[in-house]
Formats: structure tokens, sequence, C-alpha cells
């Protein structure tokens, strides 16, 4: 089976080949016989009743660094005529971002998007865990002050972050004796309406914060995220450090809980993070982590991943 294959991301030309998920995607879509082509977010647009990409060609993809990717000339495309779109672009969650999954949807299920950007933009990482609860720490999300003064109130030591972030920015760690809250609370409604997300610390952090990647809606492996010294922080954006780790029961009850709802809404590649055996984040926009599990655990997750796309096209 070839297909092919639309990736909508960030700059091809810039990413890390020994780290970016979305190089190893397309690595082995290529090595699997696809045909692939790149656009960036800005050149995709709706006209006249046709979703359009603007972008080029990936005529070879290479693990040599400073020269992985040829690309072909530029042209137009429209995105109904490929078997495949990949909605890989960086988040920051906002209206660009929004927008492009609208346009998404006027092609899903014809051409098959990964992931379903209707429930992408439905199930933003840090409202969908909002459905399970008992599976998450305590958590408040609010942009009024004094709910979240009392949120710290009862847990003492808590975490607060903007809401729609990425890549561990803007995420502070308030303890019980810090005096910060109000400052930061003025500092970020000063240029955002969106409300924050706090939730109780868990220590456990300091032993790592678990990515574990399901295809499909199965777990496939896990990696840890150790934060540097002195930072609160885990995500490998800011200093975290890659480790190998096993599944454990209560990520597989975590996962169990939570696969079948992502298997049903078309979400393929999906990253969770458990700390301390809570599950704290569902990542559907761009997870990470593919190519440290590969190495860790000697597994093809591409190749997994492709396998149930292909199943999906199949049938």
């Amino acid at each position: 089976m070839s297909l092919k294959v639309a990736f909508q991301m960030d700059p091809i030309e810039s990413v890390a080949i020994d780290a970016d998920s979305t190089f190893r995607i397309a690595e082995e879509a290529q090595a699997r016989g696809h045909q692939l082509f790149y656009y960036s977010p800005d050149a995709l647009r709706y006209r006249e009743g046709r979703v359009i990409a603007r972008g080029r060609p990936i005529e070879e993809l290479r693990r040599r660094h400073g020269d992985h990717v040829s690309l072909g000339p530029e042209t137009e495309i429209d995105l109904a005529e490929c078997d495949v779109v990949w909605l890989r672009q960086d988040p920051p969650f906002d209206m660009h971002y929004i927008t492009g999954t609208h346009l998404l949807d006027l092609i899903h299920p014809g051409t098959l998007v990964v992931n379903n950007p209707f429930w992408v933009r439905n199930y933003p990482e840090k409202l969908l865990v909002l459905r399970f609860p008992d599976l998450t720490p305590p958590t408040l999300i609010a942009r009024d002050l004094d709910a979240i003064r009392a949120f710290k109130d009862v847990h003492g030591d808590i975490i607060l972050k903007p809401l729609y972030g990425n890549g561990g920015a803007g995420v502070f760690r308030l303890d019980p004796n810090d005096r910060n809250l109000a400052a930061l609370h003025e500092l970020f409604t000063g240029f955002t309406r969106e409300p924050l997300i706090a939730q109780k610390f868990l220590p456990d952090v300091a032993q790592g914060d678990k990515r574990v990647i399901l295809v499909d809606g199965e777990p496939v492996g896990a990696i840890n995220r150790v934060p540097a010294a002195g930072e609160t922080r885990s995500n490998m954006h800011v200093g975290g450090r890659p480790e190998k780790i096993g599944l454990t029961d209560r990520d597989r009850e975590i996962c169990a809980r939570i696969g079948p709802l992502l298997r049903e809404k078309g979400q393929i590649f999906v990253g969770i993070d458990v700390i301390g055996g809570y599950l704290t984040e569902i990542n559907l926009t761009s997870p990470t982590g593919i190519q440290e599990l590969e190495r860790f655990d000697q597994i093809n997750v591409a190749g997994r991943i492709w396998e149930a796309i292909e199943a999906r096209r199949a049938g």
C-alpha cells in the first residue's frame, strides 16, 4: 500500500533529527514506500470549496545532520486528494491552531487526518483529563484570583500554569512559603483572557514525569523524564533528561480507562503524562517521545503507528 501523505508541521529543515517525533514518523513512512509532502501551517488555506496547501514534496529524508531532507519544487495541492494528512505543528493552542483544525475537518475522514482534528480541538491536553477526575491530582481551572488562592490554601504546594501552554513554558511551583501568586496572576491575566490551571504539587516529580505513548488507544511503552537539578519542570525542552522505564500496573490501569475513548475519537498517536501514579495530561496535539522510546526499548513505535493508519485506510 502506497499512500499520499502530507505533513502540516513546523519547519522541517530545522528539526532535531535524533529527537523529533514527526521526523521519525515521516522517515518510517518513506521506508514503507509512501509519497510525502510538507507544508507549514501558514500555507494552509480554504479556497472556493477546496482545502489547499502550498508546500514541497519530500524527495528524501536521511540521518545526516545539517543535510537531512531534500525537497522538490514548491507547488500547491488539494489536500482532499491525499490519503493521510498529519496535524503535527507544535502549540500554542491558539486561534490560528484552532482555525487549522476547522479547515482540516472539511476533508476528514475522506482524507484521514491524524489525529482527528475535531477531537484535537475539543480535547486539549489539560482539559481532556477532567473527564477522569479519579485518575488525576486535585485540579482547578479558574481565572479568578480568589478561587486560585483558596485552592492553594487547601493544598499548600501547587503548580500554576497556562491552560493552553506547552513545553514547560510558564509553569510555576508555588510552595506554602511563596508570596508570588498575586503577581503571577497579574502577569498572566495581563496578556490573555484564558483561565489558568492549578494542580496539587506532586513531590514524586523529582523521580520523573513519565511519558506513556499510546497507539490507537494501546500503550506501547514509556520513557521517564527527570527534571534537571533545581528544576520542577521535566519537559525535555527545558532540560529534562529521558531515562528508560517500564510500564507499571497503574500505568496500564490508566491506559485501559482512557484508551477506548482515544481510539473511538481517532487519536492514533497520543502521549500521556503520569507523575506518582497520577494522570496529569493527555497530549493529542503534537506528542513527542517516539525516538527516545525506540532507542530504550528497541521497538519500532513509528511502525506501529503506520500499521494503525494503514489498517484504517484499508478498511
